[in-house]
């Protein structure tokens, strides 16, 4: 049976029809690589278009839809060979770019989501060919051939493998829905970035618990099954994973309540920086220089966190320098308050306030006190930029920041203490 399919479509391929269905099959493809390359700025990097529009679902699928269409129109007219397998082709690239594409989105940076989509790109070109040839009747009756009892109902390897494509299948539609969602949730921009993150993440957990559920169904499983495994979880989460089960709690707890938010910065253990992600488990913290620490969101639930724009964004950063003795200070303030001002990062209000902190053994120390409203953007930079204003101040006014001076006495020698 199998030989007399593939030599049919071997046959088929050899009239001379077929450089017409050759033709019109490229033609759709161009069209559908046309429609695709206009509409793809749209939406760059998504499930649909991909990085380049034709490695997305939005190209296979269009041409998919074109050859169908032109088949049905060509099969009143002649008969069809090299369509059949343009169908097939297509058919199995739109699977194995959908399954690839909502995978990386998922989770863009795992390891075992690359080889779970080389296996599933390997199995479908497999069936292709198993399918083209007419041998897949055959392989299908050999799996339903093998079978055992599992706690008293008989289970076919066709059985697992039907309920493990159909729950890889349910598993691909629930991420895909929880990306579509996620991706309109998080583009919400009247809505707090904080709670945009928390619903997004709230969505794709109850969508996963939803798939997962399905899926299980699917692939035969019992859902009442699922207690004594809901019983061992506890189990296990109260002895081994409560640090976990704490953290992804932690991780609601600072969605919900709002205490700290993508792009506060905060003090956590001596780590500075401003915070880029909150995710269930852990809260990513940049640091200006481009360290980034991974807290666990128990620690920052239990441990004590500087919020340094919480309920104001302002923040006040200090100065010193030193002026000789002797210098006019009354005269010298006002311009040293403009200077500091003159500083596009320096606001306005709360006014810059210049005090006279001590004096040293050297000369007069002066403390700048200034507020920035960008925290976020750093705080040595507008220092430095401060400092420059205040070397720029003394040296057009003749200030004299001073050395470090020491007065050495030599005492004479007494009379007695002379040497003859």
């Amino acid at each position: 049976m199998g030989s007399e399919k593939l030599t049919d479509l071997f046959t088929g391929l050899a009239r001379g029809t077929a450089l017409i269905e050759l033709a019109v099959v490229a033609l759709c493809v161009l069209v559908a690589w046309g429609l695709v390359w206009v509409t793809r700025s749209r939406a760059p990097g998504s499930i649909w278009f991909g990085e380049r529009g034709i490695d997305g679902v939005l190209f296979p699928l269009l041409a998919l839809g074109l050859v169908v269409a032109a088949r049905y129109a060509l099969a009143q007219l002649m008969p069809i060979a090299l369509m059949r397998l343009a169908v097939a082709v297509l058919a199995s690239l739109a699977i194995i770019r959908t399954v690839a594409r909502v995978l990386r989105v998922a989770f863009p940076a795992s390891k075992p989501v690359r080889v779970l989509e080389h296996t599933t790109s390997w199995f479908v070109w497999i069936v292709l060919v198993l399918w083209l040839t007419g041998l897949l009747p055959m392989v299908v009756d050999q799996l339903e051939a093998m079978q055992w009892k599992i706690g008293g109902t008989n289970v076919t390897l066709r059985t697992i493998v039907e309920g493990l494509l159909t729950a890889l299948a349910a598993l691909v539609l629930t991420l895909w829905l929880s990306a579509a969602i996620e991706a309109r949730l998080l583009a919400a921009e009247r809505i707090n970035m904080s709670v945009r993150k928390m619903a997004a993440n709230a969505t794709r957990a109850l969508l996963l618990v939803i798939g997962l559920l399905f899926a299980l169904s699917a692939a035969g499983i019992p859902l009442t099954a699922l207690s004594v495994l809901g019983g061992a979880i506890g189990v296990g989460i109260g002895l081994g994973l409560q640090k976990l089960a704490a953290n992804y709690v932690s991780g609601f707890v600072i969605l919900a309540e709002r205490s700290l938010r993508i792009g506060d910065v905060v003090r956590i253990d001596g780590f500075e920086g401003r915070i880029t992600d909150i995710t269930t488990r852990y809260t990513v913290v940049r640091s200006g220089n481009g360290r980034e620490s991974i807290v666990p969101n128990e620690m920052m639930i239990t441990q004590r966190v500087e919020n340094l724009s919480f309920a104001d964004p302002k923040v006040a950063v200090n100065t010193a320098v030193q002026v000789a003795y002797g210098t006019d200070l009354d005269s010298l303030l006002p311009k040293l308050r403009a200077a500091v001002h003159a500083v596009p990062r320096v606001l306005p209000d709360p006014a810059c306030a210049v005090t006279l902190a001590g004096f040293g053994a050297d000369g007069l120390d002066l403390t700048i006190g200034f507020w920035i409203g960008d925290v976020a953007n750093g705080e040595g930079n507008v220092r430095s930029d401060v400092n420059f204003a205040i070397l720029r101040c003394f040296n057009d006014h003749g200030i004299e920041i001073p050395y470090p001076q020491r007065v050495v006495r030599q005492i004479a020698p007494s009379p007695e203490n002379k040497q003859p």
